[in-house]
């Protein structure tokens, strides 16, 4: 009902003229809404303050443990690849060794079976049984070079950014074939079929094959 009493008052938030009366009842009213506002800050601010740090960064420690466990195993296979040449490099080489070793027995059994040995064959025998002592006793001491070169891993290579809620997250893409740079201004979303998605994530051009 509309009230007879004369208006002393007129609410700002309401746009109404007011009596005393209903002034402080209407006063009262919105005083009474800082309560559960002030409920719902107490509310909030226990769970920031319950949040557990590395409970909540889990997901992105996961991905940065995967990457080290990534960098470690490429690291593991290049270091497998590499000792593999080495042992190869001096088999090769023994083998070359035990053919002439196998050459020079075979030459005395034929001197031995035939029974026809001179002394050019003796001297040529010693000669090359002298030879390839030396080469075989080189081949015991012989120190491999091997350059290696510092891994250069670079802090840029892991880059951790606040998810955009409207940006779409580029790492569960498939691998990246090309980008292109594009002037600030475009859209989000540029196009799209039933293949496809061309989105501009500044300063990035991308097209996303939705396979």
């Amino acid at each position: 009902s509309k009230c007879e009493r004369r208006f002393r008052a007129s609410c700002d938030c309401c746009n109404k003229n007011l009596c005393l009366q209903h002034l402080n009842e209407h006063n009262a009213l919105v005083i009474s809404q800082l309560s559960p506002l002030t409920d719902k800050i107490n509310m909030l601010r226990h769970q920031l303050q319950s949040f557990n740090v590395h409970e909540v960064t889990g997901i992105g420690r996961g991905k940065l443990e995967q990457w080290r466990k990534d960098c470690h195993e490429k690291i593991d296979q290049i270091f497998e690849k590499k000792c593999q040449e080495l042992d190869c490099l001096f088999t090769e080489e023994m083998n070359q060794q035990n053919k002439k070793l196998l050459q020079i027995k075979s030459k005395i059994d034929k001197l031995i079976r035939e029974q026809e040995a001179t002394k050019q064959d003796i001297d040529l025998l010693t000669s090359e049984i002298h030879q390839l002592d030396e080469e075989i006793t080189k081949l015991n001491i012989t120190n491999v070079q091997i350059n290696t070169y510092p891994l250069v891993i670079e802090d840029s290579f892991i880059q951790i950014n606040k998810i955009d809620e409207y940006k779409i997250d580029l790492s569960n893409v498939a691998h990246v074939h090309r980008t292109l740079k594009i002037r600030d201004g475009s859209y989000t979303t540029l196009a799209d079929n039933n293949q496809f998605l061309l989105v501009h994530q500044k300063p990035n051009l991308c097209l996303i094959d939705r396979d």
